[in-house]
């Protein structure tokens, strides 16, 4: 007898609440073990990609800073940083004067800016543009997150519970998939079963008494609870055995990427993590609230590159960060900027061959106080997962072929 993920899904939500605390990665072991083979196999099984979501839109314009165009000045009066304070990147631009982590990452060649990334006929609604960043598709045709397609494609993925794993409360959207689900932990010590062994049992036996005569879910019942206690205690091992002497900071990004560094130090064979900061929004008091989040970011992330090169592991990791619009060149009334278009995006890590890519911002072409998008954010996409993943680009991004860009090195 057949049973789909959906019918069986749906017909024990009712019951789940008794597993008191179950990690989200009871849907993904429900889904793993009825997974057909897939058409996939990576041939880069070492390799992580981490996504950080810089959400609510990021202004681009002060965070990679044309600093000697005066047109800059012009447009930005009291929220232009001065010329004296912008880290200098390449005589042209420069960053943001908090970003002084990244400039040293930039320094070591370890730091590549997209510039003018985007799409056409853009969307200044953050639910619109986020849904449009995290599906890949701009056309309304693609629903499921981009990289949960990107799990799907894989073969062997039910041998791995964690082959993608977001830190937070939700799932993110680009990681959504109903075929492949990934486990979400909004901590390490939140991510175990609770409640006594007996509330478990009971839970667990009203699952099976809920089953129709015949139908094969004890077997998978079992191979459920066993992922579950398999993959809590592998991420509780990789806690315990986890040595660092690098200094995180104290925020909430900082922590968020210390539980992705515990999983690839413990080869719990990350594919790809997913960690969001937020607070990007700044319609006002902009002065004050965006260089702290870029600060927050940037010292984040050094921290997290030093950790994995102090453990040999940087080779393996690709960071990526994406924001679902910039904002308008001019300033507001209010101390802010408000919801604006194209914006550029950071590669990060070892793999990656620095410099500037895509071309700079031209505030002499301005679309309605809006800049031009120049790059597909589609081709960071595909040369993420070709060059880095090795996987099949057209295959997850709708059929479609998009540039690739040189910010990977060749091996």
């Amino acid at each position: 007898m057949l049973i789909s993920r959906r019918n069986f899904l749906k017909s024990t939500a009712t019951l789940l609440p008794a597993f008191a605390s179950l990690p989200m990665v009871f849907r993904r072991a429900v889904a793993s073990s009825m997974l057909e083979s897939s058409s996939y196999s990576s041939p880069y099984q070492n390799r992580t990609l981490i996504i950080i979501q810089m959400a609510g839109g990021n202004d681009g314009l002060n965070t990679v800073i044309p600093y000697t165009d005066s047109k800059y000045y012009d447009h930005r009066s009291y929220l232009a940083v001065s010329d004296e304070d912008v880290l200098d990147l390449n005589g042209e631009l420069g960053l943001h004067p908090v970003l002084g982590k990244m400039k040293l990452l930039w320094d070591q060649g370890l730091l590549a800016v997209v510039q003018g990334v985007g799409y056409e006929n853009q969307s200044y609604s953050h639910f619109e543009s986020m849904h449009i960043w995290q599906t890949a598709d701009n056309k309304g045709k693609l629903e499921e997150g981009w990289l949960g397609r990107y799990f799907e494609s894989l073969k062997g993925m039910e041998d791995n519970i964690f082959q993608g794993l977001a830190v937070g409360k939700l799932m993110p959207y680009e990681c959504s998939n109903l075929n492949a689900p990934i486990p979400v932990v909004s901590s390490i010590d939140k991510y175990r079963l609770e409640g006594s062994t007996q509330q478990r049992s009971e839970a667990l036996l009203k699952l099976y008494s809920s089953s129709p005569l015949g139908a094969p879910y004890g077997v998978l019942l079992d191979n459920t609870i066993e992922a579950v206690y398999k993959s809590s205690e592998a991420l509780q091992t990789a806690d315990k055995n986890y040595q660092s002497d690098i200094q995180y900071p104290e925020t909430s990004l900082s922590k968020s990427l210390k539980v992705l560094a515990e999983a690839i130090i413990g080869d719990l064979g990350v594919r790809v993590g997913h960690v969001k900061i937020g607070g990007f929004d700044t319609h006002s008091d902009q002065i004050v609230e965006q260089p702290a989040l870029l600060q927050e970011m940037s010292e984040a992330i050094y921290a997290f590159y030093e950790d994995l090169k102090a453990a040999g592991r940087d080779q393996d990791v690709l960071i990526m960060t994406w924001s679902e619009f910039g904002r308008r060149v001019k300033s507001n009334g209010s101390g802010g900027t408000d919801h604006g278009a194209a914006a550029p995006m950071f590669l990060i890590g070892s793999p990656v061959v620095g410099g500037i890519y895509g071309e700079n911002p031209n505030l002499r072409n301005l679309d309605k106080d809006n800049l031009r998008f120049t790059t597909d954010f589609r081709s960071v996409y595909s040369t993420v997962l070709e060059e880095w993943l090795g996987a099949a680009p057209e295959a997850i991004l709708g059929g479609q072929r998009f540039e690739h860009i040189p910010f990977l090195a060749k091996v």
